[in-house]
């Protein structure tokens, strides 16, 4: 038996580990019949029934034909899986596609087909598959829903084959296996203006001219086919060789999404977590400013930086933003809970240059990692901050007053150090936050007097 899409069954036994495998095989009818058999053969034995002895072999030698029958069996099969999509939102179903064909020139018997799945995708899919004809093809398919992020293995892919008696069962595995990848779930935000930002990332894109102005040209040498309407001769004149104007060069605005994984900054766990609506709401950001136009990175408190190529770590002009996209939701899908302590590194990364707009999603933070913080805002044209007390997410709010949040005085150290600041309720929506730090920061924007161009985001 082959295979064709998901590789070969897996048949690595020896002549004599194979005889034994199929001899284990044997269903519990098979087993009856083969003790049944050698029970009527001692009978016959001491009782000198020679009849009888005929009848315990006939019951012993049936199963035994069947295994060798069984054994001897050399379907040719080919299978393949298809998910669509290979890539899912939590909480959203993908099928699985499964298809066989009976490669060989004989007819296959009764198959039963089964997909190996972890249980928090649902129950194991088995398929019966009647008889195929030489050249036939068997299509099924069953869904897989997970309300868990993560990358979960489906296969191997596996054939029971069954003989007609019911006497013998074989299981045969195909080698390969697919990846179903279960990212967060994104909510699609509003194209709010965050107004106050850095000059220069009104719609995500800024042109940058090589010039420092009209008489001060910062030109190049001609190259074959440059239009000698760019020529500037007083450049020209100047270093004696034709000389050209620097085209206008397209720059994308820049965002960081900052993410706190910390595993001492977040109580609790599961899809409704304070960590969970941390890791979607930096997805959600992520994708909203990619579709927005901005050159992205994803950034944890360890200092890693998602994608980690083009200009500083950001996903560059050149990379095709869905391919920017996949590799970031893909990372945010199997991130976790980290060792660290602070956010030290974090702000190590965020201070090598000036990062434009900076949106970042941050647990509990004590008053050392709060001034850290702070800190970050001095190197991005506008920075937006999401809080999460993890107290009112895994304890039930009480009508008794207590001692003042300590959240609220974080808060306050942001908002002094100019961070956009908003503390996030338990089950929040991010969309209504959004819109309520557009609000807040036009607020601050006309109170400050300031008159910058606004992002749009």
């Amino acid at each position: 038996m082959t295979s064709g899409g998901t590789g070969h069954p897996d048949s690595g036994h020896s002549e004599k580990g194979g005889v034994r495998t199929a001899l284990a095989g044997l269903t519990t009818r098979g087993r009856s019949f083969l003790a049944a058999g050698i029970a009527a053969a001692i009978c016959s034995y001491v009782l000198g029934q020679s009849d009888l002895l005929r009848v315990g072999l006939l019951l012993a030698a049936l199963p035994l034909i069947c295994v060798l029958f069984l054994y001897r069996t050399r379907y040719r099969v080919a299978g393949s899986r298809r998910l669509t999509p290979a890539r899912v939102p939590a909480g959203s179903e993908a099928r699985v596609h499964l298809r066989m064909d009976n490669v060989s020139r004989l007819p296959t018997g009764l198959l039963m087909l089964q997909d190996r799945v972890p249980y928090v995708l649902g129950p194991r899919p088995r398929f019966v598959l009647d008889r195929v004809e030489p050249g036939g093809r068997r299509e099924v398919s069953y869904r897989v829903r997970s309300d868990l992020r993560g990358r979960y293995p489906l296969g191997p892919l596996q054939l029971r084959l069954t003989d007609p008696f019911g006497m013998c069962e074989l299981t045969r595995s195909f080698s390969t296996y697919d990846t179903l990848t279960v990212i967060p779930r994104v909510e699609a935000l509003p194209p709010v203006r965050l107004s106050g930002e850095s000059k220069g990332y009104g719609d995500g894109r800024q042109r940058s001219l090589a010039l420092a102005g009209e008489d001060d040209v910062i030109p190049r040498g001609y190259r074959y086919g440059d239009d000698l309407r760019r020529v500037h001769w007083r450049s020209t004149a100047r270093y004696g060789e034709l000389m050209v104007r620097r085209e206008e060069q397209p720059q994308r605005a820049r965002c960081t999404v900052l993410l706190d994984t910390r595993g001492l900054a977040f109580q609790g766990a599961g899809p409704d977590s304070a960590f969970e609506w941390a890791v979607s709401g930096a997805a959600s950001v992520l994708v909203h400013m990619l579709e927005r136009g901005f050159s992205v990175r994803l950034l944890t408190d360890t200092g890693n930086s998602v994608p980690g190529e083009g200009a500083d770590g950001f996903a560059g002009a050149s990379q095709e933003t869905a391919d920017a996209a996949g590799l970031m939701m893909d990372t945010l899908a199997v991130v976790d809970h980290s060792d660290g302590a602070g956010l030290s590194r974090a702000y190590d990364v965020l201070r090598g240059g000036n990062e434009g707009l900076l949106v970042a999603f941050f647990g509990d933070l004590d008053e050392e990692q709060a001034a850290i913080v702070a800190k970050m805002r001095q190197r991005s044209g506008g920075a937006l901050a999401f809080l999460l007390d993890s107290n009112p997410w895994v304890r039930e709010p009480s009508d008794v007053p207590g001692p003042l949040d300590r959240s609220e005085e974080r808060l306050r150290m942001l908002r002094e150090a100019g961070w956009t600041a908003l503390k996030v309720p338990r089950a929040a929506s991010l969309t209504e936050l959004w819109r309520l730090a557009d609000r807040e920061r036009a607020g601050l924007a006309a109170t400050s007097g300031t008159n910058g161009g606004g992002t749009g985001s």
